[in-house]
């Protein structure tokens, strides 16, 4: 085989990946409660990409539906969901554990409970008017996460070099512990915000709009373009920290960076989204298996995204009569997916 026919044969995947995900936005688009035809939504998104003048008195409630309402939607289901699987690949990489995602790990609780605190205590109490709300959100739930990465490698040991093992299970009793109190600020929060914040911590992408984008768009773009341009150091820790070192990597810094970088990441999903577990865990996974020599962030990037749309389409039709919390279904879907990880574990031993 050429060279030619090797870089084609490699790339095929990431292209037909990209070409899925681009169906997977105008096919999307067309689900709803309103019913909106395929050729409909293509022509409303074909004429707002080109800025040409289309929208009359007849379909201008069709468009402000499809552009206003669900494009957002879509778009965040992309953010999150390359986030959450690019975040989980990484952890799994540079900890080689197979189970690391960052729900697990304790970073999705401790975001969770830092932007649990800063709705029902905060914003109710201190910064209420606050115009830069949906910042403030984001930076309670970095704190947190913060926080929980704090106290994950204060029980897995600082020398994060030999205790690699012992993270997932700190990860564990954190997650729990931050679950915990999040479930306690509940409890003593007035009832409409406690309704509207637990619904909100299941995970939902209702909130989604073109003026809260920018923000969650722009730290996923940033942390997938350092995890490519780390893509090497980053794949040479799966030979073992003492054959990283010996390639001249600071193993302990470039762990710890990865951590922080994934804590930012998973800490604004969360904020704009709440809690959507084991799309971290999942999709690499299922990459391997479909490609298992030709794993990249890339790649996993753009089926995470794919796989966040439908699942958001399935929360809006699931029911007749409301909508399904996105995070309850990746938490079903993650939950049997774990458990098939195991038994396959299992088996080959």
């Amino acid at each position: 085989m050429t060279l030619k026919k090797l870089v084609i044969s490699q790339n095929i995947p990431l292209l037909a990946s990209v070409l899925f995900l681009l169906a997977s936005i105008v096919l999307s688009a067309s689900f709803g409660a309103a019913k909106i035809n395929l050729s409909q939504v293509f022509t409303v998104i074909t004429h707002w990409l080109t800025g040409a003048e289309t929208v009359t008195d007849s379909n201008y409630l069709l468009s402000q539906i499809v552009l206003e309402l669900r494009l957002p939607r879509i778009m965040l289901a992309i953010i999150a969901g390359a986030g959450l699987a690019i975040s989980g690949y990484a952890l799994q990489t540079v900890t080689r554990n197979p189970l690391a995602d960052p729900y697990l790990i304790g970073i999705s609780s401790g975001a969770s409970f830092g932007a649990v605190l800063y709705l029902t205590v905060l914003v109710s109490s201190v910064i209420q008017t606050s115009i830069w709300s949906s910042v403030g959100l984001s930076t309670a739930a970095f704190i947190g996460a913060g926080i929980s990465v704090v106290l994950v490698l204060a029980l897995a040991g600082f020398g994060i070099n030999r205790q690699i093992e012992r993270m997932l299970l700190a990860g564990v009793a954190v997650s729990f512990m931050f679950s915990a109190m999040s479930s306690l600020l509940l409890y003593f929060a007035k009832a409409q915000a406690a309704s509207a914040v637990l619904f909100w911590t299941l995970g939902s992408l209702t909130k989604a709009s073109w003026e809260t984008l920018w923000l969650p768009a722009l730290i996923v773009c940033f942390a997938l373009s350092m995890l490519l341009l780390f893509r090497r150091d980053i794949s040479a820790l799966l030979l073992g920290d003492e054959t990283a070192h010996t390639l001249g990597i600071n193993v302990a810094r470039l762990r710890l960076g990865v951590l922080l970088l994934c804590s930012v990441v998973t800490a604004t999903i969360v904020a704009h989204c709440g809690g959507i577990a084991f799309v971290g865990l999942m999709i690499p996974h299922t990459v391997r298996l479909l490609f298992p020599n030709q794993m990249s962030f890339l790649l996993v990037a753009t089926l995470g995204a794919s796989f966040l749309i439908w699942v958001d389409v399935l929360a809006r039709t699931a029911l007749a009569t409301q909508e399904l919390p996105v995070g309850i279904i990746t938490a079903a879907i993650g939950s049997l997916f774990f458990l098939g990880i195991l038994a396959r574990k299992n088996k080959k031993r």
